[in-house]
């Protein structure tokens, strides 16, 4: 007999992509899953979408509550998921008809309590975009410390839409609710209970990214919150590398670094007052560790000029930063229109 796998799917608004998603679920080659559509408050239909989509199948069970959240949702999935193996897909992504398969043999060969496909990003029309994780050349076993080390270097894969998960991790966890970034928290948890992870090369998971995607500025003003979770995070790496894992000190004053210069890049410079008290924790911070940007291994060197302009005259240089991206944006146009 083989274990049930339990996939968890949130869904929100989803009424372009859902049947795409879920019809790559239900074509797996490994038959016994659950498959538990959570719809987190859909106003677009996509209610009505998953029910017709419960009856094609009788895997597939739907559970509808109020808007809470994509970690809301997972939550209730988990709750509600009866397989031995929990495994997660967002409803704008796909995957391929073998990757179960393969995790599932994985998790039984190799007797671990995370196994992680790879993964690629498309478009919406299905192109190849850059990969974001580059996939290993054959099947592998990281160890936690390990894993660690490359989530601190932004080389590692957080999400747990390409993760199988033994069942058991999640008595004492949950997804954390009201951020985003949730499922980097929830990882860096787990994996100072578990030995490691194991990688396997084949990328089987198709993250599709969309315009409306939940980090991208949709105004001048209009800044995620992403980008103030990311640098929280960053926090509790610092102490907890230094608490457990002081031989990874350096990778984690990198990963702090890094993590604010991204929110230095995309906080709107009508946002970079005096008053606004978390933009001036995080100039502040630079300024502290301005040796630490020169020194620092680990950073390129386009990453160390950035952060120490950035530093020493903030909004300056993002209006230089923001009339360059014009300008080249522009000059891409005009060549693409020629």
């Amino acid at each position: 007999m083989k274990e049930k796998i339990s996939v968890i799917v949130p869904v929100y608004n989803s009424i372009s992509c859902l049947e795409r998603c879920v019809r790559s679920i239900c074509a797996q080659t490994y038959r016994n899953l659950e498959i538990l559509l959570i719809d987190d408050g859909s106003t677009d239909g996509t209610d009505a979408l998953c029910e017709r989509l419960a009856k094609e199948d009788a895997r597939i069970r739907t559970f509808h509550k109020r808007n809470g959240g994509a970690s809301s949702a997972r939550n209730v999935g988990i709750e509600m998921a009866s397989g031995l193996y929990l495994g997660f897909i967002d409803s704008d992504d796909y995957i391929e008809p073998d990757m179960y398969e393969l995790m599932s043999r994985a998790m039984q060969e190799c007797e671990e309590d995370i196994v992680q496909i790879s993964r690629d990003e498309v478009d919406e029309m299905g192109g190849r975009l850059p990969d974001v994780c580059i996939p290993p050349e054959r099947i592998r076993f990281c160890e936690a410390e390990e894993f660690l080390k490359e989530l601190l270097l932004h080389r590692g894969d957080c999400s747990f839409c390409t993760k199988l998960v033994r069942r058991e991790l999640f008595q004492r966890h949950r997804f954390p609710e009201g951020v985003l970034n949730e499922d980097f928290s929830l990882l860096v948890d787990m994996l100072q209970e578990i030995r490691g992870i194991v990688i396997l090369p084949k990328q089987c998971y198709h993250v599709v990214c969309r315009q409306e995607s939940t980090t991208r500025r949709r105004s001048q003003d209009s800044f995620s919150r992403v980008f103030l979770d990311i640098v929280e995070n960053a926090d509790r790496m610092q102490e907890l590398v230094d608490r457990r894992y002081p031989v990874l000190h350096e990778y984690a004053v990198r990963f702090n670094l890094y993590q604010r210069l991204d929110y230095m890049l995309h906080v709107p410079i009508r946002q970079m007052k005096r008053d606004n008290v978390f933009y001036n924790r995080v100039r502040k911070y630079l300024r502290r560790h301005s040796k630490d940007t020169i020194t620092n291994p680990y950073l390129t060197g386009k990453n160390k000029i950035y952060l120490l302009l950035l530093t020493a005259a903030p909004k300056t240089v993002r209006r230089i930063h923001a009339f360059v991206r014009r300008t080249l944006r522009h000059s891409k146009a005009a060549k693409n229109a020629a």
